[in-house]
């Protein structure tokens, strides 16, 4: 026996297909990564793929591809429709197959629908999504026939590019699970009306798939398994189209968990681990063949324990992947201290993706920029002090110490992190603490010499046996100009946060940045209320167990709190929390929302006193009767060290806060500091 079965016997072990087995339990699920539209983009993909099959993983699902220009989220997007794009794909499957023959790569189809972003768009009905800007053409029989031979078609072409299977997406808001729905499918053909009826276009296109490419290739559905709609499906009928895949042949249900247009988190940070995993485990115990779960699942102990549990056949872990594409060696070989897990921040994958940009990950800027971010060994290896063991700092000096270089940490405090050390405390933020122990251990694997309680002064820095000095002092919470800001009711971010320093019944928080809501969700939490996947369920109306209509038709909400009235300011005009990240913005907007957070914009302060916050809100004066006023204005970048250093003639540089101070932003800060220690 090996350590990997001994302690994971449940996700290192194989399973059989019939036609080809896959070598354990671990799916890289599928994820855009926007590579696919950029210049020479299949040949970073190539390489992004490889690293993974590389790192251990059974099987991987690719971004979605669309089967024709309908179904394309941009006109640019990347398609499987002729040889052309057969050639693209073959560098990405033979990439993969070299890096590890044993794991299997599906290309997933994916045909958008209504979500599309241009004109072409279709869809069942003519019926605009909230989150696009256009109305889809209502398909004719002749559109539908139509794609059903695109589908079949892109299948064909996946199994001629070297692919071992294709996954097709029936959920999400996306083509197909439009047409299983009343509020998307208002047809009164053959194609609408009772469920038979609307599940007939998806099994029509799941049979021509299978017809294409033949029984030794493996197919998988994607399956809504909960829209979170109110006007999503039941639990009998998502029943009823799972039986009916498995009977056309399907290889594989991939269960998935929400619409895009859904107000239910399932991928955020406040997404307990395997929250939706119960969902695959009962439906699994009707059916027959391999299920797949996914969502939050980001270290091999969850896993494992989805698995144990009989709730999944195997586990998808798409961005534990980007975070860290060797999890599954590491699992393997004892190492999981060393895995840099997922955080659930989402602000460099989903974020960047939904933007329109390359995703990459916060906790690995590798991920994505394989062939641009090499780790090299130095032409001449130096003497390096860090100062600042935030993220920049530690990302900086692990960075330069793996590559050969001798570094020294300098931090001020009794432990590494910084910043990430006030966000851990955040009630659904506990995963950073996770990147702590990842940068700990490495701190020590790469031999950086780590100095606590250390506060290095420039005199130090300057007479120091050190070629390069980096600083990563990071910020300090910027004082706006308000008369009575030195009122006793008056405190920071960092007093309330790190500090704990006793925060009133009535507050006003300055300041409707991240952090701004991070204090809001921080004071507002109502103590000894853990993040479980019951408590979660309570607070957004989920119906695990008894699985209404989309999990959550007529399902009340619990939110405790802690009962204290809280405003939450803003200078600007916008809308409070308009500038938080687009995938995860709605979800804190809506938390704080509802634990009664009053939020104001167009707010100008006048002055603290006695009697409160004074403050005129478009023109008209009112006071708030607070007894804390919690600043949350801005960072301003600590830069004291730097002028003596650059003076002496020794080579100085800033990266992350101390460099750029608008925001606490750590994707920016690890980002620079690895990509500066791979030029040093």
């Amino acid at each position: 026996m090996s350590y990997a079965t001994d302690t994971y016997p449940h996700l290192f072990s194989p399973l059989d297909l019939g036609h080809t087995q896959l070598k354990n339990r671990a799916l890289m699920g599928s994820m855009h990564t926007g590579l696919e539209e950029t210049e020479n983009g299949f040949e970073k993909l190539a390489e992004y793929y490889a690293t993974r099959a590389r790192g251990g993983v059974g099987m991987i699902i690719t971004g979605g591809i669309s089967p024709n220009d309908e179904g394309n989220p941009l006109l640019s997007g990347a398609k499987m429709q002729n040889q052309k794009d057969v050639l693209n794909h073959q560098l990405v499957t033979a990439a993969v197959h070299k890096a590890a023959p044993d794991c299997k790569i599906c290309m997933q189809i994916l045909h958008s629908g209504r979500y599309v972003h241009h004109d072409g768009g279709v869809a069942p009905s003519a019926i605009q999504a909230p989150i696009s800007p256009f109305v889809p053409k209502a398909m004719t029989i002749a559109d539908i026939q139509q794609h059903i031979e695109d589908f079949a078609n892109s299948a064909r072409l996946a199994k001629e590019a070297g692919y071992d299977g294709v996954e097709v997406i029936g959920s999400a808001g996306y083509l197909l699970s439009t047409f299983l729905l009343e509020f998307t499918n208002q047809r009164d053909d053959q194609y609408g009306g009772s469920y038979e009826n609307r599940m007939r276009f998806p099994l029509e296109v799941m049979t021509a798939v299978r017809e294409a490419v033949g029984k030794d290739f493996i197919v998988v559905y994607r399956l809504a398994a909960m829209e979170m709609l109110d006007q999503g499906s039941t639990f009998d009928e998502t029943l009823t189209l799972a039986k009916a895949m498995q009977k056309i042949g399907i290889d594989i249900i991939s269960t998935h968990f929400t619409w895009h247009e859904a107000r239910v988190p399932t991928l955020a940070t406040m997404v307990p681990r395997a929250a939706f995993t119960k969902v695959t485990g009962r439906l699994r115990k009707h059916l027959d063949i391999p299920m797949i779960t996914s969502n939050r699942i980001n270290m091999p102990e969850v896993a494992e324990q989805v698995l144990r549990e009989g709730d999944a056949d195997i586990c998808s872990m798409a961005r534990p992947m980007l975070a860290d594409p060797e999890l599954v060696n590491k699992s393997a070989q004892g190492r999981e201290d060393e895995i840099n897990t997922c955080i659930a921040c989402n602000q460099a994958c989903m974020d960047h993706v939904f933007n329109g940009q390359q995703a990459s990950c916060l906790v690995n800027p590798y991920a994505c920029n394989e062939t641009i971010m090499v780790k090299t060994s130095p032409a001449h290896k130096k003497r390096i002090a860090v100062v600042g063991a935030g993220p920049a700092g530690m990302a900086y000096s692990t960075t330069a110490a793996e590559r050969g270089h001798e570094v020294t940490l300098f931090e001020s405090s009794d432990k590494i992190g910084g910043q990430f050390n006030i966000a851990k405390r955040i009630p659904g933020k506990e995963e950073f603490e996770e990147t702590l122990r990842y940068f700990a251990n490495q701190i020590e694997l790469t031999g950086v010499n780590l100095k606590l309680n250390h506060r290095v002064t420039d005199k130090e820095l300057i007479a120091g046996d050190f070629d390069e000095v980096v600083l990563a002092t990071g910020v300090s919470p910027r004082v706006p100009n308000i008369e009575g800001v030195s009122h006793p009711k008056v405190i920071s971010y960092l007093d309330c946060l790190l500090d704990k320093k006793p925060v009133g019944q009535k507050v006003a928080v300055i300041g409707a940045g991240g952090i701004g809501f991070d204090v809001c969700e921080y004071i507002m939490h109502q103590p000894g209320v853990e993040l479980t996947r019951e408590t979660f369920a309570q607070e957004w109306g989920i119906d695990f167990s008894g699985h209404p209509r989309g999990g959550i038709a007529g399902v009340e909400t619990h939110i405790p709190t802690s009962g204290r009235e809280v405003y939450l300011l803003q200078r600007k005009t916008t809308s409070v929390g308009r500038g938080l990240g687009k995938t995860t913005g709605w979800t804190h907007r809506i938390q704080v929302k509802k634990r009664g957070v009053k939020m104001m914009a167009s707010v100008e302060y006048k002055k603290i006193n006695d009697e409160g916050l004074h403050i005129t809100v478009n023109g008209v004066a009112q006071i708030l009767d607070v007894d804390t006023v919690i600043l949350c204005a801005g960072q301003d970048p600590l830069r004291e060290l730097y002028s003596s250093i650059e003076t002496s003639g020794k080579k100085v540089s800033l990266i992350g806060g101390a460099d750029v101070a608008s925001e606490l932003d750590a994707k920016r800060a690890i980002d620079q500091a690895t990509r500066c220690a791979l030029e040093v």
